[in-house]
């Protein structure tokens, strides 16, 4: 695709793809601006179905003229790909800016404020998104949001030209609805694959809010179904509780957009974005902070609390008592855990398992009909299952916080969230010998000739970090691993892969080549003793 022209857009750049289709960054030659196509496969054009959603997502986005959602230039066909044309949005997501650390206030609340204006304009037009997420949320360098992809948006007023129930959306398998949207931002009545009104955008933003405050997802699991269960039954943590200094209010507001039952949420985006602008100005002082405060209802999860220490001090007297007989018992030794990780149907490999750093997940490359594909298994299950655009994976790696996978295709290096969302590439990575992900948000890779790369986990240029010692006859630096305090064991996967494939090394060149790597990583090394001992080199 990349230099193809689909009528007057040239294609430049593959900004990327999921199962609404294919996404790029082009030149309009008519007009000499950078717009971005949406562009439908030609193999999804066979179902009238796709077809249909995707002509629904132009129409819908094009009806709704409002500066805080990206605007649609154009629908058509060429070259047997139907595509929709919209304004280039030059800028980051929510996720990529909060990137596990919660935002400033005075931030959150200015990006709060004009997506609740934009979800307003939107329902007052009878539509509603459907698909509100963080990743769904650009932010220019100049503070303005865009709102993307109406790719699930459904049209609810009286001039709907079919049944909310024959629009077409994307389907996740359950029984007996539909569900639509992304976990982690769904709404209890969505997952249930109930119908939605506008107020399943309000709680998706309340989601978006609570990451945008904290840091981190109001609702995540260690697998889907951990995250739908959170959804249907469990509270966020208090956000008073990662930020004390928070205004009450907001976080009532907050609180408010995620109850479970619609009905007790805001009854419209419009009221929610005049709260969220009344705490914007002076929070927590302000006479229009403390009339939100107490116009809201008060807070169930407090009721449910109190609750539940009452129980706690019913029972406190007998816990002490049990604990005086159990402190007595000998500490129980913690046996070897051993699993075995079953094939799935049609596999015929399975390959490079990684378990994540918190011990609770395992990922896998599979083997069926001939592609390979990554599995995601949680160790309190028995059950695996694949990871939507990881064809042609390999070497995948865990990032430090176990919420993301890296792995290798033929030639590119891509990352994929594993509670839910598209695959995301991260640079050209050909002839590659593997990575590793660090706690400052850096990926070290190993490419062929190129020695070891470092590349930012939100994408990139690889640069060299250690490249090749020709005077040493290096032909490679593989598999490269990050441990807190200790380089040995990346020093040691770089030089076992130059002493398999270089006849000349010695053993004592191998033993100044781990203590050098080391210095120039900056950590500690062990003695030259100890790392002979590391290498299986005599003394």
């Amino acid at each position: 695709m990349l230099g193809q022209l689909l009528l007057h857009y040239r294609v430049v750049e593959k900004i990327g793809e999921g199962g609404q289709g294919t996404v790029y960054k082009a030149i309009d030659q008519k007009l000499g601006r950078t717009v971005v196509l949406k562009v439908l496969p030609a193999e999804l054009t066979v179902r009238e179905a796709n077809l249909k959603r995707f002509e629904r997502e132009a129409q819908l986005a094009s009806a709704l003229d409002h500066p805080n959602i990206c605007t649609i230039f154009d629908m058509d066909e060429a070259n047997g790909l139907h595509f929709i044309a919209m304004q280039y949005v030059d800028g980051k997501n929510v996720r990529q800016l909060c990137n596990g650390r919660p935002l400033e206030l005075d931030s959150a609340l200015r990006i709060g404020i004009q997506v609740a204006d934009a979800l307003a304009a939107a329902h007052v037009r009878g539509i509603i998104h459907r698909d509100i997420k963080s990743g769904n949320v650009m932010v220019t360098d100049a503070g303005q949001v865009k709102i993307l992809d109406f790719g699930l948006a459904k049209l609810t007023g009286p001039d709907s030209s079919q049944p909310q129930t024959e629009v077409p959306t994307r389907r996740v398998n359950t029984d007996p609805g539909m569900v639509m949207g992304t976990i982690g931002y769904m709404s209890p009545e969505q997952v249930r694959g109930k119908p939605a009104d506008h107020r399943s955008d309000i709680f998706s933003f309340g989601a978006i809010l609570y990451e945008m405050l904290s840091g981190r997802r109001a609702f995540r699991g260690e697998s889907t179904a951990d995250t739908i269960s959170a959804i249907l039954r469990e509270d966020p943590p208090d956000l008073s509780g990662t930020n004390p200094g928070i205004n009450p209010a907001l976080e009532r507001v907050v609180n408010h957009c995620l109850e479970k039952n619609p009905e007790e949420r805001f009854h419209s985006a419009r009221d929610l974005a005049f709260a969220v602008e009344a705490l914007s100005a002076n929070a927590g002082t302000s006479t229009s902070a403390a009339t939100v405060l107490r116009s809201l209802p008060a807070a169930k999860r407090k009721t449910r609390e109190l609750i539940a220490w009452s129980m706690a001090g019913l029972f406190l007297i007998t816990a002490i008592v049990l604990a005086w007989f159990f402190l007595r018992r000998p500490a129980v030794v913690e046996p070897t855990i051993s699993f075995v990780v079953a094939m799935p149907k049609d596999a015929v490999e399975v390959s490079s398992p990684v378990i994540s750093p918190d011990g609770r997940s395992l990922a896998f490359v599979v083997t069926s009909r001939g592609k390979r594909s990554l599995y995601l298994r949680s160790l309190a299950s028995t059950e695996a299952h694949p990871l939507p655009g990881t064809d042609d994976a390999n070497s995948p790696f865990w990032s430090p916080d176990s919420r993301f996978i890296g792995f290798f295709t033929t030639n590119k290096l891509k990352k994929i969230d594993t509670g839910g969302g598209p695959a995301q590439t991260l640079c050209d990575a050909s002839n590659n010998y593997g990575g590793t992900w660090n706690a400052d948000g850096i990926i070290l890779i190993s490419l062929d000739t190129k020695g070891i790369n470092r590349v930012s986990a939100d994408g990139g240029t690889p640069t060299p970090v250690i490249p090749l010692d020709e005077s040493r006859k290096e032909l490679a630096q593989a598999w490269p691993h990050d441990m807190e305090g200790a380089a040995e064991l990346e020093s040691l996967a770089i030089v076992q892969q130059t002493r398999e494939r270089t006849e000349h090394a010695t053993n004592e060149r191998m033993v100044a080549r781990v203590v050098e790597l080391a210095e120039l990583c900056e950590r500690p090394i062990a003695t030259p003793a100890q790392t002979r001992a590391l290498l299986g080199l005599s003394a």
